[in-house]
């Protein structure tokens, strides 16, 4: 039996005109990760990620906390990991501007909007432009997971990937509604970690959305989702 690992990314630009970049803080929450994996003694067999900027980044803060040098692990890229497009979300049911980020409301009305079109596009009433049906995405997901497990029966993994495949995942396994898969998603906090075990049958949760390397008194400002 093995056991994967699965983390959702650092804290991104958000707000910014290119979203996929880690903040300075998120450099830091995937630095902290590494230091906690490496003073519990975690070595990972396989490294996953998904092929957005900040997934690798979050990667690369991770493998700096744990101690070794850039490049010296071999990452596999799946594609079928990254986040679905959240702007194009909002857009397919809200066409007109937005409230700039600092007005009053913006940071509201903006995950209000991405709530309802992320029912919709789950419930088969729209198809945001540019992206799939959801049961695409999800089985995109579900496939890239597969061959994870099928290559690693018996061995330790280490997942980099978003809110959203991680909460579709863990929907997936626990059979949830569309309204539970959207309220995972919305819960799952920057470099959080969720872990799996590996069976011949398939992934089994084991935790969902920690943050044991955040746990210090004054780490508090360190817990962000965006």
């Amino acid at each position: 039996m093995g056991h994967l690992y699965l983390v959702r990314h650092g804290q991104a630009s958000f707000g910014a005109d290119n979203y996929d970049q880690l903040s300075d803080l998120g450099t830091q929450q995937s630095q902290r990760l590494g230091a906690y994996f490496s003073a519990k003694g975690l070595q990972f067999d396989t490294v996953v990620t998904g092929s957005l900027a900040r997934h690798s980044q979050t990667w690369a803060g991770i493998e700096q906390g744990l101690g070794l040098g850039p490049a010296s692990v071999s990452v596999q890229v799946e594609p079928g990991l990254n986040e679905y497009d959240s702007h194009a979300v909002i857009n397919a049911i809200n066409p007109g501007p937005l409230p700039s980020i600092g007005e009053p409301g913006a940071y509201q009305t903006y995950f209000r909007l991405l709530r309802d079109g992320l029912r919709a596009w789950m419930d088969g009433v729209l198809t945001p432009a540019g992206m799939p049906s959801y049961e695409t995405f999800r089985n995109d997901i579900v496939d890239a997971l597969k061959r994870v497990r099928d290559n690693n029966v018996g061995k330790r993994v280490l997942v980099v990937s978003s809110g959203g495949p991680i909460s579709t995942t863990v929907g997936y396994l626990l059979g949830t509604p569309a309204e539970t898969t959207i309220e995972l998603n919305y819960q799952i906090r920057n470099t959080a970690l969720s872990e799996f075990k590996i069976t011949s049958k398939g992934l089994r949760l084991v935790s969902f959305n920690g943050l044991p390397h955040l746990d210090r008194i004054g780490d508090e400002a360190l817990h962000t989702h965006t």
